[in-house]
């Protein structure tokens, strides 16, 4: 917690990547997928909610019934309406404001950016520099936003929605991995084995997304 006595505002980083409880069964952690409890008390009476989620795998549990591999789809979309049944019934909206930033998309596959291209010298975003040209990305619409749209506009108060992943789309250039000093050309263009292409750690593109969410807050 970051907490800023001149202003009178505190800030909370909560780590729960998945949204839902994690409980330890037999050594494995195991998604409750209709539990938000335990994660939730910590976000009871704050000001403004601003939550996230996309890249899910695990061990899950629903209904009582634990599954080592279930589609990721199916998976995000009982999580997700988890947290959001969980915040119709939980958060008093005439006090907290809530936000849900979009999902982050991932550059693996070059041909995304270049519809019909074949590339022969990378399989993801290495070697990529500039961000795409234009206002619309060639490749597909993630099937996780559909998943996010779908759950927030059920909600009987919805969720602010932060949509990063057009913008983001474009920024193919934008992955740490590329940069990386410790991996190989080799291994930066091997997005299957050791490169990284899920995260953006770059300035630039989160900068882009911290200004938005200021604009939401305060216009």
């Amino acid at each position: 917690m970051v907490i800023m006595q001149d202003y009178g505002v505190s800030v909370s980083f909560y780590k729960a990547p998945y949204l839902v409880d994690i409980d330890v069964v037999h050594g494995k952690r195991i998604l409750e997928l209709e539990d938000i409890s335990g994660n939730g008390n910590s976000w009871l009476n704050a000001d403004v909610l601003s939550f996230n989620t996309g890249h899910w795998w695990d061990y899950m549990e629903s209904k009582g019934s634990y599954y080592h591999d279930i589609d990721r789809l199916v998976a995000l979309e009982k999580g997700l309406r988890t947290w959001a049944n969980w915040v119709d019934k939980n958060i008093d909206r005439s006090k907290t404001r809530v936000f849900f930033q979009s999902i982050s998309p991932t550059h693996y596959n070059p041909s995304e950016w270049s519809v019909g291209a074949a590339s022969t010298t990378t399989k993801n975003c290495y070697g990529e520099t500039t961000p795409m040209s234009g206002t619309a990305y060639p490749g597909a619409y993630p099937d996780q936003m559909r998943v996010v749209d779908a759950v927030i506009r059920d909600m009987s108060s919805p969720a602010y929605l932060l949509d990063i992943t057009m913008l983001s789309e474009l920024r193919k250039d934008g992955h740490p991995s590329i940069y990386s000093g410790d991996l190989s050309p080799q291994q930066k263009a091997n997005p299957d084995r050791s490169a990284d292409c899920s995260h953006w750690c770059l300035p630039g593109l989160p900068d882009t997304w911290n200004q938005l969410f200021y604009y939401a807050l305060f216009y």
